[in-house]
């Protein structure tokens, strides 16, 4: 007769440790190695064969309890698995865990069956274990269809429905939200910013520019962008007339703080930058505009500045002085585009700051 291994237990046991090599992507027999080779089980001389079966028993485990994960208010409900609350958290929080590299790939791309099958090439850019990468795609997926639709912030609506924690919700609203307005994140020229990057110029938009900004309720959406103020934006290109009285101020801040090869460059092309920065606010109501943000910011501003020398620093202090510079010159005349300038500017300032690499 064969030999069978027997877990009896009242709650359910869950090991940190082996949890995450299961989370990780880790086949059994591979965490049974890793955990050899960290020395798991010598100190209290466990053989091999013990340890193996132990990894399998909390396999099986964890394979029961993701049924339940997949819906977390059914974990919470469910009986099976009795779970201390501390624990249920854990295992909710660390199956959610999504890689920064693995969200930049998912970025840009339809959460398709098809796309799925190609996770294999995701998972050998990125170094993470393929059964991994499948999980966090799931994840994104299911997420995705929870809350696309549903009224209210993102971020409330995700930790709400999938018990996860702040941050962790706001990873997932800025891959819903930037899917759901169709950004462009894919283009070679913006490969080298990272799912950092693209989260802080994400949410920044979600804050200043959607129908949530100065409103709370259900029926604000943060997935709906203000398309009353993406219009009044072509307001601000009366500014162009005021190029003069706008450079002499920024001019005037700027010359004591920078060096005097860097003043130079910045008189000579002034024109250039300050057009780019009206063209772009005058024509985000349009879709595709909107959508080619990230684009237009490199090709307009950040490869101009790269190519003359710029560095972060000078990059932080021109859009300072600049936004302000507007503000006192707009203060005493027109109090709505002195609105319009500093809500279009706060996004601004953050992307510009987020995506500026040397």
């Amino acid at each position: 007769m064969a030999d069978v291994d027997v877990f009896i237990s009242n709650y359910t046991i869950v090991d940190p440790e082996i949890y995450q090599l299961w989370i990780e992507g880790f086949s059994s027999s591979e965490a049974v190695s890793y955990l050899k080779q960290k020395g798991f089980g010598h100190s209290m001389g466990a053989p091999s064969d013990l340890i193996a079966s132990d990894v399998l028993d909390h396999y099986r485990t964890y394979s029961l309890i993701e049924l339940y994960l997949n819906a977390p208010t059914k974990l919470m409900e469910q009986s099976c698995f009795q779970l201390e609350p501390h624990m249920r958290d854990l295992i909710t929080e660390k199956y959610y865990s999504i890689d920064d590299v693995v969200a930049r790939e998912i970025l840009g791309k339809k959460l398709s069956s098809r796309y799925r099958k190609d996770l294999d090439e995701v998972a050998e850019k990125t170094c993470v274990k393929l059964k991994s990468v499948r999980r966090q795609f799931d994840n994104v997926k299911r997420i995705f269809k929870a809350v696309e639709e549903m009224p209210g912030t993102l971020t409330n609506n995700i930790k709400q429905h999938f018990f996860i924690s702040t941050d962790l919700a706001k990873k997932y609203a800025c891959i819903v939200f930037l899917a759901c307005l169709r950004f462009e994140t894919t283009k070679k020229k913006l490969q080298y910013l990272t799912f950092s990057d693209l989260l802080t110029c994400s949410h920044a938009i979600m804050i200043y520019w959607t129908y949530t900004y100065q409103h709370t309720g259900p029926e604000y959406y943060d997935t709906e962008m203000d398309k009353e103020f993406l219009l009044d934006l072509r307001e601000l290109r009366c500014l162009l007339d005021k190029e003069k009285e706008i450079k002499h101020l920024v001019c005037m801040r700027l010359k004591p703080v920078l060096l005097e090869r860097a003043f130079h460059e910045l008189d000579g092309n002034f024109r250039s930058y300050w057009r780019a920065l009206i063209t772009i606010a005058c024509n985000l109501h349009r879709n595709r505009e909107l959508r080619d943000l990230f684009v237009d910011l490199c090709e307009k501003l950040i490869d101009p500045w790269r190519q003359n020398g710029w560095n972060r620093e000078q990059v932080n202090k021109f859009l300072s002085s600049i936004t302000q510079s507007v503000l006192d010159l707009e203060i005493s005349r027109d109090q709505e585009t002195r609105c319009l300038w500093d809500r279009y500017m706060q996004v601004i300032t953050i992307c510009l700051d987020k995506m500026y690499h040397i």
